[in-house]
């Protein structure tokens, strides 16, 4: 146990400037039981980033499950789906069908290819989760940081999605960037060069009436995308009658809030069950195990 801390102390050390790939993360942290990978590398597009993984519950019932697809983060240019293991896990041990997919990053793209990668991994969840017990017609689409705007942007434009965004029963949002105009910093110049709408870009210019419903937690010592992002979002969707449940949680950092998910670190926030407790709600409750 003080080795496992000890390493944890390192690696959340090294992460803790920037939402970095968790794949070294992954390896020392211990399975949720309850759960299984069911499929790993189904291709949703040409490119070899195009691919997901698939995570369910061990057991489940005759029911179709709920289905949360996870966006991960790194600044739209890092990340791996194998990173976030721990998460698909850990939220197919509470009763959904999770599907995490890879994208393209930057450099080899800039936006909006990176949300065209992520309504393709979508209307492809849609067509094929009924093989693993997933309902098509419930989804709840979730990231952090970087990952959070893409689950926004999908959630709340309609170009994204078209006819599909009716599965859409909710988003989930960590720390996510959905109010950063203007463009400052290499991070964000370089994965959003040249556009010619920059107002476009931004989550909050979508907040409209008929909205799903949506959960957004920051870290009161995130430093890196600050919970302002989150406060501007609720409050454009609640103008506009659409369900928030905004969550603050004390003392946690930016990453800090993506690894509260892991087994042994809940304890520092209230993050999962938070963030299941929503899910079931919008989605009209999958079994619980």
């Amino acid at each position: 146990m003080k080795a496992r801390r000890a390493v944890l102390a390192v690696l959340l050390a090294t992460m803790a400037s920037a939402c970095s790939p968790l794949r070294i993360f992954n390896t020392v942290m211990p399975k949720d039981a309850g759960a299984t990978r069911v499929a790993h590398g189904m291709p949703f597009g040409p490119d070899k980033r195009q691919t997901l993984d698939v995570y369910a519950p061990r057991v489940h019932g005759a029911g179709q499950l709920a289905v949360i697809v996870f966006f991960y983060g790194g600044s739209w240019n890092s990340g791996t789906k194998e990173g976030y293991s721990f998460l698909g896990r850990a939220l197919a041990a509470r009763g959904f069908l999770v599907v995490i997919p890879d994208y393209r990053l930057v450099p080899q793209v800039r936006y909006p290819a990176f949300l065209q990668d992520n309504a393709e991994a979508v209307r492809w969840i849609r067509s094929h989760v009924s093989e693993w017990g997933g309902d098509p017609d419930r989804l709840i689409l979730a990231g952090h940081s970087a990952g959070a705007y893409n689950a926004a942007m999908l959630a709340l434009d309609p170009h994204w999605l078209g006819q599909d965004r009716r599965a859409v029963k909710g988003l989930i949002g960590l720390a996510g960037p959905y109010d950063f105009l203007p463009f400052k910093g290499p991070v964000v110049e370089k994965a959003f060069a040249g556009v010619a709408d920059p107002v476009a870009t931004q989550p909050v210019h979508y907040a409209h009436r008929g909205d799903p419903p949506a959960f957004l937690a920051t870290g009161d010592k995130d430093t890196l995308v600050l919970p302002r992002n989150s406060d501007a979002l609720a409050e454009g969707l609640r103008s506009h009658d659409v369900l928030v449940e905004r969550r603050r949680y004390p003392g946690v950092g930016h990453v800090g809030l993506i690894t509260a998910v892991a087994k042994p670190l809940r304890g520092h926030a209230n993050v999962l069950e938070d963030m299941t407790a929503f899910a079931r709600k919008v989605t009209d409750g999958p079994e619980r195990m």
